[in-house]
């Protein structure tokens, strides 16, 4: 731990920050596993209706900075092609 009294109020917010991210990229998995649910099930409209939650929190992730560009375009990518085969 830091001697130093910035560096340990570094330490807290880094911790926070970790903890924050952890649990958005938790919810992002939690959305992605039910869009593919969805499809399994056969219910095109719920599909749908999660999948523009995906987008959604995958957008607000890259502008957060928490994946890469490419990485976000390539889950875009195949959950929309998994909503289309049904």
């Amino acid at each position: 731990m830091a001697n130093i009294k910035q560096q340990k109020k570094r330490v807290l917010q880094d911790d926070k920050r970790r903890n924050k991210n952890r649990m958005f990229k938790g919810s992002i998995k939690k959305a992605v596993k039910m869009v593919e649910a969805n499809v399994e099930s056969g219910d095109k409209e719920a599909a749908e209706q999660s999948l523009s939650l995906v987008y959604k929190k995958l957008d607000k992730a890259l502008a957060k900075g928490l994946f890469h560009k490419n990485n976000i375009a390539r889950k875009k990518s195949r959950l929309s092609k998994l909503v289309n085969s049904l």
